[in-house]
């Protein structure tokens, strides 16, 4: 009887390990990426069982060359005036086999919505496919993680700007 209940037990903290590893791996991505071109960082977020991700950083704005930047291209008019500041452009990813798929991702440099899927190539860099269709139709992009919303390369300018402005 003894031994049943060390089985048991045994197995059930084999099984909480086994969860606790799924869910490691797969809240990998979460955190903040900054696009290919390097104009603009999104957060990637869990939401229940889904992974989002919002824009929170855009260098137009940062540098000061405009105040807000607009959804102009959506082709919904009602929708032209949002900002993107803070906009959901990742929604619907699950995770499965080691990566996020069955989600869908906003462009707002053309106002279209594509389905996606993501993959870590490593822990700071991040394959992004969106396509119409089936994936064989469709583009890669890749993301690099940053370090907060605000990109690596500013922090690291702001650092040695601070340092050398107190010599």
């Amino acid at each position: 009887m003894r031994i049943k209940r060390i089985f048991v037990f045994l197995l059930l903290i084999s099984f909480n390990f086994q969860a606790f590893a799924i869910n490691a791996k797969s809240d990998e991505i979460i955190g903040f990426w900054l696009s290919e071109k390097g104009n603009g960082v999104v957060e990637i977020f869990k939401k229940g069982d889904e992974y989002q991700g919002k824009l929170v950083w855009i260098q137009e704005i940062f540098e000061g060359e405009i105040k807000d930047k607009l959804d102009e291209e959506n082709p919904d008019e009602k929708l032209q005036k949002r900002s993107l500041q803070g906009l959901r452009i990742l929604h619907g990813f699950k995770f499965k086999d080691g990566e996020w798929s069955d989600g869908k991702i906003y462009d707002p440099e053309s106002g279209n919505t594509y389905s996606a899927y993501m993959k870590l190539k490593n822990k700071d860099k991040l394959k992004l496919r969106g396509y119409i269709g089936i994936s064989l139709f469709g583009r890669t992009s890749q993301w690099v993680r940053q370090k907060s919303r605000i990109p690596d390369r500013y922090q690291e300018n702001q650092t040695q700007s601070q340092s050398s402005g107190t010599n």
